[in-house]
């Protein structure tokens, strides 16, 4: 078995245009699929789901199925999605630092550093 590079692993756990989005708009907590959507209005429902599966299977999301009628499915960050948290930091300084052409703008949303550790 042929081992990957540590930066080789973690780019194919958040590979996919919308996975950083994802995590960025599941850092303030638990979001309902629609929340989710409307964070992320470019992507498609389909992708959406393909994406949050994908993400599940990794270890970076969990997905919580409340029984109500209608079903209620929350997803949040898990311990590994957390984590990845770094690299947003990391994101953030260098795209405020490089990129100076006047399209980036921080907003101090804060949703590149998640509320708290729930871990």
């Amino acid at each position: 078995m042929n081992k990957k590079c540590p930066i080789e692993a973690t780019v194919a756990l958040i590979n996919g245009k919308w996975k950083l989005l994802i995590l960025k708009a599941l850092s303030q907590g638990a979001v309902r699929f629609g929340a989710l959507e409307k964070a992320i209005p470019s992507v498609s429902a389909k992708v959406l789901t393909q994406q949050l599966r994908e993400m599940e299977s990794d270890g970076l999301i969990t997905r919580k199925i409340f029984p109500e009628v209608p079903p209620r499915v929350e997803y949040s960050l898990d311990t590994m999605g957390f984590s990845l948290f770094s690299i947003f930091v990391a994101l953030r300084e260098w795209g405020m630092e490089e990129i100076k052409n006047g399209e980036v703008e921080c907003s101090n949303c804060a949703e590149c550093q998640p509320v708290k550790n729930q871990f």
